[in-house]
């Protein structure tokens, strides 16, 4: 049976929990709220949780290490389970796309988002399938500081509906061609 792996980045706590760099986390939870997940497991410094769909063993992971530590957390699971590059897809923030946009990549360079680097670096390429949500850029603030600033209530209305999308997307790459996933979720922006 083919395992897919469905990283979701962000950093760990309470902290951490409504800031722009969770992105991915917030995808995941919303998948786990769907399959009625209710518990995740916690093994190698993430939690995770596994199940089947559409004939395949699908596992779905937040690394709780800080976010430029994911690749580290995340190859232990690849090594353990076998798992091929191409079944893997990475969910994650992007600060150089506009606020609530949606950007499906077959593989790429990092964009200078340092969890994606570390996933690189382990992977020892950059040819994995990835996710992408644009938080937008405010270059009055140092960019450490507004990746890991918290949500405004108007980035969180807007953001809600993209992150469901996102969740829809995650969900339909399981049993449909990437090529086909990104036609029909690519760029949209939900208002």
């Amino acid at each position: 049976m083919k395992i897919k792996l469905v990283v979701g980045l962000g950093n760990p706590g309470a902290k951490y929990k409504n800031t722009r760099h969770n992105m991915g986390f917030k995808v995941l939870d919303e998948i786990a709220k769907r399959l009625e997940v209710y518990k995740w497991k916690e093994r190698d410094g993430a939690l995770y949780f596994d199940c089947h769909l559409d004939l395949c063993r699908v596992v779905f992971l937040k690394p709780q290490r800080f976010i430029n530590l994911s690749g580290d957390v995340m190859i232990n699971f690849v090594n353990f389970l076998d798992i091929k590059t191409e079944n893997i897809l990475v969910v994650s923030d992007d600060l150089d796309l506009p606020l609530g946009t949606i950007k499906l990549k077959e593989k790429g360079s990092s964009g200078g988002h340092n969890g994606l680097k570390n996933i690189e670096n382990q992977l020892k390429t950059n040819e994995y399938k990835r996710i992408k949500i644009g938080i937008s850029n405010n270059k009055d603030i140092d960019t450490k500081d507004y990746v890991l600033g918290k949500l405004s209530p108007e980035e969180k209305k807007i953001l809600k509906p993209v992150i469901e999308r996102v969740a829809d997307a995650v969900l339909y790459s399981i049993g449909h061609p990437f090529k086909d996933v990104m036609n029909k979720y690519n760029g949209k922006i939900q208002n």
